[in-house]
């Protein structure tokens, strides 16, 4: 018994009936335009008092309810009625106007439905309480029965009086199911004709791998530069504090390589946090390249690690993307080597530069390589995804007892999505 009643006026019952009503509202100026033409070509002038032309009216307002509703932004306002009254998960419904012909004939079929619907369910809903009341308290208020209602003959007898109650009750229940089912109906149609269509579904996932593609870009921005600053500070300072009492000289130079270290990574997290502030018109400082390599090693072999350096291509006649994206993964490789044990030996730190392409090599002791750490991997990750972007490789690994990186990029290759 609960279970019909939840059915009849249950939560999302009642929201579905406020939907019906509100397009049976939507339904009167089609209705009133109708009766305008219907009207004259049955040579009435008037239509309320008239049950067949009003429903002769309301069907020829339909078809201009469905004419008007090919407007592309007839689908985002139903969905969000929808929404807010059927409760029907977002994803099953479509976000946007509809920008195809298919799209707009489903949407108008779901308008049409919707104020067909909403318009027989209105007038019930105005109609039958009232005749309900009355035949509920007929039997109890006499002067119903003498009053200028126009009841059916019928109820002058004494048992159709006594079950009128009882018909009043049944016409209320008997409304509101028709309701129910109604919205019932609606609900399951809802997203077969509001729903997404292919052509969405792409333009969302679309959407959705420009939104990782820019959070995979400021995690690898924040994992390079500020992950790098952390570690060489860190290691800076410990190595002034092991020498406090015995070199001073290091330990100046120590502490010069954190402030300039830290300076520095204020800026590049600056440049990074701009791609969150595209609309501020602030000049934020511009990313790092490989003409700032020189700084790099320094306040790299501040923190203890000894790095050789072989080669040095021009940078000035390097593509500027190229550049920075070079810049990063010997930053990400130099800050691997200075986590990972800088006293087992040097690195090494090759650029070659041919027709074709740029060559960094990295090399470093293969026993300074760690176990894997909960929540680490992820710079070899972003290396190799910054070498892809370019249209180039990564290969990383151990060989004759040394940790080899090694990273080809094309000068002249076309940037992947």
């Amino acid at each position: 018994m609960s279970g019909f009643a939840r059915f009849l006026l249950g939560r999302w019952a009642r929201r579905r009936w406020v939907h019906l009503i509100l397009g049976g509202a939507l339904a009167m100026p089609y209705v009133l335009v109708g009766e305008v033409v219907v009207g004259p070509l049955l040579g009435a002038r008037y239509g309320f008092n008239s049950l067949p032309l009003q429903l002769l009216s309301f069907a020829a307002g339909l078809p201009l309810a469905a004419i008007t509703a090919l407007f592309p932004l007839t689908r985002p306002m139903s969905a969000a009625a929808v929404r807010a009254l059927y409760g029907i998960d977002g994803d099953r419904l479509a976000d946007g106007p509809a920008r195809t012909w298919p799209a707009r004939r489903r949407t108008a079929a779901w308008f049409t439905l919707h104020l067909g619907f909403g318009g027989v369910i209105s007038g019930m809903s105005l109609a039958v309480p009232p005749f309900a009341a009355v035949l509920i308290a007929l039997p109890v208020v006499s002067w119903l029965r003498d009053s200028p209602l126009d009841l059916p003959e019928v109820l002058d007898h004494t048992w159709a009086l006594a079950l009128s109650p009882v018909v009043g009750v049944a016409s209320l229940i008997a409304l509101a199911a028709c309701a129910a089912v109604s919205g019932r109906l609606l609900a399951r149609w809802a997203p077969r004709l509001l729903g997404p269509t292919p052509e969405d579904r792409l333009a969302a996932a679309e959407r959705r791998a420009a939104d990782l593609a820019v959070r995979n870009r400021l995690a690898r921005e924040l994992h390079d530069s500020v992950g790098h600053a952390l570690s060489a500070v860190t290691l800076q300072a410990s190595a002034a504090r092991r020498v406090l009492d015995t070199d001073l000289d290091f330990v100046r130079e120590a502490l010069a390589a954190i402030e300039d270290t830290t300076r520095r990574t204020v800026g590049e997290l600056d440049a990074v946090l701009g791609v969150l502030r595209e609309s501020d018109d602030r000049a934020t400082a511009p990313a790092p390249t490989l003409a700032d390599l020189d700084a790099l090693l320094r306040r790299t072999r501040a923190g203890g690690l000894r790095v050789t350096v072989a080669g040095e291509p021009d940078c000035a006649r390097l593509p500027p993307l190229l550049s920075r994206e070079a810049y990063r993964i010997i930053q990400e490789a130099l800050s691997n080597a200075l986590k990972h044990g800088c006293a087992e030996g040097p690195v090494t730190l090759s650029l070659a530069r041919d027709d074709a392409e740029l060559s960094i090599t990295v090399d470093n002791p293969a026993s300074s390589r760690p176990l894997s750490r909960p929540g680490g991997g992820h710079g070899l990750r972003g290396m190799t995804d910054r070498a892809r972007l370019l249209g180039g490789t990564v290969e990383a690994g151990a060989t004759g007892g040394v940790w080899r990186l090694r990273a080809r990029l094309p000068l002249s290759g076309e940037t992947c999505p």
